[in-house]
């Protein structure tokens, strides 16, 4: 059975100022996500599901619907803010998805196979891909998990800090802990984040998650059971935000679990902020001048 690709598009993408997920970065108005879902389709992916909202779907279908026909199955997934909230009194003050672990919860109803999941507006290269379909087709199972690992230094924005989730990894190669670090950057030949008033160099060879996750179907009910809870806890706070590493640190605190990190060496790129579009453009550019891509993706 093929692994399938979970797209998560539902964010409002307040810091960039537009609906990044749709935009076109690429020669013939090729999305990040485009170039996402062609590498999928080389590496065996079967399926392709995009975690949207209501409101996105139409654009969407226009953006997708005829250039993705006969290549891959498609399929949509709203993610909608009374889904699997059991409690509506929550709902008064909410205006913001409930975040990426109920966004896949959300596809529970379609996806039986195992899957991956990935942001739309990062860019992850053919290499994650690979063995990404890999391990989801020899090894995914019940008790094992993944996640790819990139680089710390090659996820940095040249136009601002980032947030990333430094991965903390044991000599067998298996997820300990991902250890949230906000507004890291590099200065000059070293890379930092700001704590406590305090900058703290962190290696730039450090391991960290770009929300690339393999996943056996099994994870919906964890998922779940997570997410009530969560509700219960956090759901007077409009902000709150139930996250797919929340799922993923209660998986391996379970013994016989383990969620391997993949490695890559891949250059990754997104649209953080508006100023990251020029280099993603360029970006693409290159890899369609090393032969990665062919100019027009679908044509």
């Amino acid at each position: 059975m093929k692994p399938t690709l979970l797209i998560l598009a539902a964010g409002m993408a307040s810091r960039y100022g537009s609906m990044k997920q749709t935009e076109g970065f690429g020669p013939c108005g090729e999305t990040i996500m485009d170039y996402s879902i062609y590498d999928a389709i080389n590496a065996g992916f079967g399926k392709v599901v995009f975690i949207i909202r209501k409101d996105f779907a139409e654009n969407f279908k226009a953006t997708f619907g005829d250039k993705l026909k006969d290549k891959i199955s498609v399929d949509y997934v709203y993610q909608e803010l009374d889904s699997f909230v059991q409690d509506s009194s929550v709902l008064k003050e909410r205006t913001k998805p409930w975040g990426t672990g109920h966004a896949i919860l959300c596809a529970s109803s379609i996806v039986n196979e195992p899957f991956a999941v990935i942001n739309a507006d990062d860019y992850y290269g053919p290499d994650a891909f690979v063995k990404a379909s890999d391990f989801l087709k020899s090894n995914c199972n019940e008790n094992t998990f993944s996640i790819v690992g990139y680089q710390l230094d090659k996820t940095l924005s040249s136009h601002g800090t980032v947030s990333r989730g430094v991965c903390e990894v044991d000599a067998a190669n298996n997820l300990i802990s991902i250890n949230e670090r906000t507004k890291i950057y590099k200065d000059i030949d070293k890379v930092v984040f700001e704590e406590d008033g305090q900058n703290i160099e962190v290696s730039g060879s450090s391991s960290v998650s770009m929300n690339f996750w393999c996943f056996h179907p099994s994870v919906f009910k964890l998922a779940n059971q997570l997410f009530v809870d969560f509700v219960v806890a956090n759901g007077t706070n409009p902000k709150s935000e139930f996250f797919i590493p929340i799922i993923a640190d209660s998986f391996i605190k379970n013994s016989g679990n383990s969620i391997k990190v993949i490695p890559t060496t891949a250059q990754w790129f997104g649209v953080t902020y508006k100023e990251d579009a020029a280099g993603v453009k360029q970006s693409i550019e290159a890899l369609i001048h090393e032969k990665v891509y062919p100019p027009c993706l679908w044509k």
